[in-house]
């Protein structure tokens, strides 16, 4: 009898041991119909930047429609800094709380996305690709949706837009002849024209942008910016972009003593006629601005002959998450023809899509075609050519060396 009692209290255990380990166990997306259902109820709290209310609203817009459609509730939570987010989760995991965490979401890319998959903080992998919407995804064409900063994303986020970084002047202001086509030339423009131009403090993701441009146009062997930093060189290496700092600061808005806080502020400032030429990580971005009344009518774009920045931004599932079915409905959500149709009109928000135009219905390849992407957007062959971002160790290097040389402190 007590044999028996033991053998019934062995199995009860082991019952319940699979019962928790199922539960703890990861949604699979291959399962679409599971997802959904275990879905169903859950709260996204979505971690993303907040800064424009062009992207804001349309998050709002996709949480309303996975509220409808699936019974899922998306909060934003509205982020100045992704870092925030990752140092949460890192927080979180050091306190041992592997599930049940805070973050559900993260809108990522480069340096963060490196770091948490570094530290083993995101959702086991190959949940992107097993996505009822990945089949519209174009990563045959579009390298950088399977490799982010240099870095493989192993199915650990999963892509939302695409991204290249564009110039914009006002012409009322300043003719389309006189307008820079590389970073030397802006320089030159910059000390022809005190006080017109300026980026955003790093490590604001915008002014950290422009700081890679210089980089990758300044440094003698661009081959090793895919790689990570070689510290016995990276006084040598870094010298021309710090440079070239050097002349063009005295030459900034301000003097440089001062920077603007954001693109939207850079973007104001074009508006209000402080600077004549800003830039975005975005080609439709001047064409959304006139469209929500923020930049006049005679704002145009350009870009450099030579090349400029061109990246994917993902969304990724913190390990730990909350929410993780909600988060994968989401995620596919993001990736529907139909959210990357409204995501791409400049009247909301002008982000280029990561679909595949020849994987689409006919219908929803019209829908593309006919889309007005806005009087100061550059049609596709006339971006330019797209230049590789750098490593995310030489970020981090180049950001701490900018602080120390140019920061609010100095």
């Amino acid at each position: 009898m007590l044999k028996s009692s033991i053998l019934f209290a062995g199995a009860l255990t082991a019952m319940f041991a699979l019962s928790q380990a199922a539960q703890a166990a990861d949604p699979d997306p291959r399962n679409w119909d599971a997802v959904l259902t275990e879905a169903k109820g859950q709260t996204v709290y979505f971690n993303a930047w907040g800064g424009s209310e062009a992207i804001n609203g349309y998050i709002d817009w996709a949480g309303r429609t996975l509220k409808d459609r699936f019974g899922v509730t998306v909060v934003h939570v509205k982020l100045d800094d992704t870092a925030n987010a990752v140092a949460t989760v890192l927080a979180e995991k050091a306190a041992g709380k592997n599930e049940g965490g805070s973050v559900d979401l993260i809108w990522i890319n480069g340096e963060n996305f490196a770091s948490m998959k570094r530290q083993d903080l995101l959702m086991a992998p190959d949940w992107t690709t097993s996505l009822p919407n990945w089949a519209y995804v174009d990563h045959e064409t579009k390298p950088t949706i399977l490799t982010d900063f240099t870095i493989p994303t192993d199915g650990l986020e999963s892509p939302w837009g695409g991204a290249k970084m564009v110039f914009f002047h006002d012409t009322a202001r300043t003719p389309a002849d006189s307008v820079p086509r590389s970073s030397v030339e802006l320089l030159d423009w910059a000390e022809r024209n005190p006080g017109r131009f300026s980026y955003p403090q790093p490590p604001d993701f915008i002014g950290s942008s422009f700081l890679k441009q210089v980089l990758i146009e300044t440094i003698a062997d661009r081959s090793k910016l895919g790689q990570p930093v070689d510290e016995a060189s990276f006084a040598e290496d870094a010298a021309p972009l710090f440079a070239y700092l050097d002349r063009l600061h005295p030459n900034l808005w301000r003097g440089g003593k001062a920077y603007p806080q954001n693109y939207p502020d850079m973007k104001q400032k074009l508006a209000d006629g402080e600077l004549d030429i800003i830039f975005a990580f975005n080609p439709s971005e001047a064409s959304a601005g006139i469209a929500a009344g923020e930049l006049p009518d005679t704002v145009r774009s350009f870009t450099y002959t030579g090349g400029t920045l061109g990246n994917t931004h993902f969304v990724a599932i913190p390990y730990n998450a909350s929410a993780k079915a909600g988060a994968l409905v989401l995620a596919n959500f993001l990736i529907s023809p139909e959210a990357q149709l409204r995501k791409q009109d400049p009247a909301v928000w002008g982000d280029p899509t990561v679909l595949s135009m020849d994987k689409l219905s006919a219908e929803d390849r019209a829908a593309f075609e006919a889309l007005d992407l806005g009087i100061a957007t550059l049609r596709p062959d006339e971006l330019g050519p797209a230049l590789d971002e750098p490593h995310p160790d030489w970020m981090e290097r180049i950001e701490g060396e900018w602080l120390r040389r140019y920061g609010a402190a100095n």
